[in-house]
């Protein structure tokens, strides 16, 4: 193994192709290099109101999807947040060596904030601190990153400076962000200029990871397209072919221009039907899978609680080095 990996996921209802194509299966190829900690950041959810009983089914549905798309909990830890206690213990320690203006700088929560700012829940605002304890709860070496966590990751870095400063000097490491080439972008099947979202209200506009074959097949067939004779890259002009290339080269892990190439004289209806196949091909048993979890929720209760023994077990010794540093006493038994 050549480091550790954190990363986390938040329990949010109708995962779809594009977060698998984004980030699930890197987290499963990930596992082959590198030690693998996986976390549904419940506690992350909470910056927004949630229903106690959503917030269950989907924390269940998120690690039914790990699962089945090939997360094993063998080699890898799957937990989630909220059972272990050191993220919310490291998170007010970091709080307390964490400049105001370093939180004031995060893009990220002026954007979400947006002219609510003021109402805002502190737990939003201090997000990239809980982030950090995440990560460095585990003295993660590697983040995967997008482009819209790089700043977050940053922050991670300083806090650990932070602390090593002003306690132990090189206690944590400094976390890498770990890029993994150019991200899959899907868009909409409904339409190619916006991005493929749970939130659309129709259905036929993306893909879910729940979805059988039939229904994998009827919406590529279904997806939108032109009247523009074969198929091209042209995200401004075709963005319903640069969407359904893109989809196919994702899948068949091929470039995209090699893909686009070969279809360059392919009509619209040919190469649906050649994209159904394929998506069923690498998605149907994964569909299937998580299906067949979600109908036994004993099973994902089982394998989480297994994970979260696992990861207390990980960060319970670096927890008790961390309070030794920082002064604090230690209770006495007997």
């Amino acid at each position: 193994m050549t480091g550790r990996i954190f990363s986390g996921v938040q329990p949010t209802h109708g995962l779809h192709l594009g977060n698998y194509l984004g980030a699930i299966r890197n987290w499963v190829t990930l596992q082959d290099e590198y030690d693998c900690i996986y976390c549904i950041v419940d506690l992350h959810a909470l910056t927004q109101m949630q229903d106690p009983e959503a917030m269950r089914a989907n924390t269940r549905e998120v690690a039914a999807a790990l699962l089945a798309a090939g997360i094993d909990p063998a080699r890898s830890i799957l937990f989630v947040q909220s059972n272990v206690q050191a993220h919310t213990e490291l998170c007010w320690f970091f709080n307390c060596v964490t400049p105001m203006g370093w939180l004031n700088r995060m893009t990220q929560f002026k954007e979400k904030a947006g002219k609510n700012r003021e109402n805002a829940p502190v737990g939003l605002f201090d997000y990239p601190v809980l982030q950090a304890a995440d990560i460095l709860a585990y003295k993660a070496t590697h983040v995967p990153v997008g482009e819209d966590q790089k700043q977050h990751l940053e922050l991670s870095r300083d806090i650990a400076g932070a602390f090593n400063r002003k306690f132990a000097d090189g206690f944590f490491p400094l976390p890498e962000p770990l890029i993994l080439g150019e991200a899959t972008r899907v868009m909409s099947l409904r339409d190619g200029t916006k991005k493929m979202s749970k939130s659309d209200p129709s259905d036929m506009s993306r893909l879910n990871l729940t979805d059988g074959p039939d229904a994998i097949a009827l919406k590529l067939q279904k997806a939108k397209s032109d009247s523009i004779d074969g198929l091209s890259l042209d995200a401004e002009q075709r963005p319903e072919a640069t969407n359904l290339l893109t989809i196919y080269a994702a899948l068949a892990e091929r470039p995209v221009a090699d893909v686009a190439a070969a279809h360059a004289g392919t009509q619209f209806s040919s190469f649906k039907r050649q994209l159904a196949d394929l998506a069923v091909e690498r998605l149907g048993a994964m569909a299937a899978e998580m299906r067949r979890l979600l109908a036994d929720p004993g099973q994902i209760d089982a394998v989480l609680a297994d994970g979260a023994e696992r990861a207390r077990a990980v960060t319970e010794p670096i927890m008790d080095e961390v309070r030794e540093r920082i002064g604090f006493l230690t209770p006495r038994c007997g």
